[in-house]
């Protein structure tokens, strides 16, 4: 997806002069179009994200709207108090860019997943925190962010997706609804909605109807679209390349508790620390319960659990 935010942000800056461009040594063979364009909105910081935070904190107080670009793991953890402290407390137009959800650096290790980002900023109150499930949505969702007046974070993937069913649309606070199933409900955080649009097709081969709810605003929630997605369903699975706690699937046990609704919830996502772990990304999926084929076992075992004597 960083081809397309690249081109989309050309696209911002060429109808708006506020927007700068920040990286922290990182993005060759793939910001030039921007910093070719705009030599003279652009900036590295170098290997020093705290002050890249800093320096996009002023800007904005100037009255710009400076993206900042760095690995998710980086721009989120490398920096968190900086972004508290700086555009969180002064309200400040400054877009937080992580590329990398999960396990998308998959051979660089553990330092490179990102695992607990949206843990980190959905704490962050006032902070609007989206991430697209498909290439297409990327244009739509940055000009969404662009009208924002506080900060925000943009959670994008390494890697390019095209998801059955998903429209090249984006709204603040709305998620998206997939195939219409009475079994389940699978809540897919970002570019995990093309895993849990291919497990639905594994259930429908074994009878089990399963609809796909994609989240890709977290911050506002689409806590409507969700209690539509949810009141309908006995059992609801959530799926990110995340840790369990905190993200999408927090969301989602907040809105069934605050909601009464009779929706039993599983979640799947890193559960520990994939310690000594790398591999391939549908390697790491696998091994983080997240692939298609982990996911559809996880259901099953639901319902069968659930019905006593089993569903198919």
């Amino acid at each position: 997806m960083r081809r397309e935010f690249v081109e989309s942000l050309v696209g911002l800056a060429e109808r708006d002069e506020r927007v700068v461009l920040l990286t922290g040594d990182l993005g060759f063979a793939a910001l030039e179009p921007f910093s070719e364009r705009f030599s003279d909105r652009f900036f590295n910081a170098g290997v020093a994200e705290q002050n890249m935070v800093g320096m996009a904190t002023g800007m904005a107080e100037a009255g710009l709207t400076p993206y900042v670009y760095s690995i998710s793991t980086f721009a989120s953890m490398r920096a968190y108090e900086f972004i508290r402290n700086g555009p969180v407390l002064h309200d400040l137009p400054v877009r937080i860019v992580g590329i990398g959800e999960g396990a998308d650096y998959s051979h660089n290790g553990i330092t490179h997943y990102a695992l607990e980002d949206v843990a980190l900023m959905r704490a962050q109150p006032g902070l609007t925190l989206v991430t697209p499930a498909s290439t297409g949505q990327v244009a739509p969702l940055l000009r969404a962010v662009q009208d924002v007046t506080g900060p925000a974070y943009i959670r994008l993937s390494k890697l390019s997706y095209s998801v059955p069913g998903l429209p090249d649309e984006f709204e603040l606070g709305r998620a998206h609804r997939i195939g219409v199933g009475e079994d389940v409900a699978i809540v897919a955080l970002g570019a995990m909605a093309c895993s849990a649009v291919a497990c639905a097709d594994l259930l429908a081969e074994r009878g089990v109807r399963a609809s796909v709810i994609v989240v890709t605003s977290v911050t506002p929630a689409p806590i409507e679209d969700l209690i539509a997605g949810l009141s309908g369903v006995k059992l609801a699975i959530s799926v990110e390349a995340h840790y369990v706690t905190g993200g999408v699937g927090s969301l989602v046990a907040e809105v069934i508790a605050e909601n009464g609704l009779r929706c039993r919830l599983v979640r799947a996502g890193a559960k520990a620390a994939p310690v000594g772990m790398s591999g391939s990304l549908g390697y790491m999926h696998d091994q983080l319960g997240i692939s298609p084929e982990r996911l559809a076992d996880r259901v099953l075992e639901a319902l069968e659990v659930r019905s006593g004597v089993g569903v198919l």
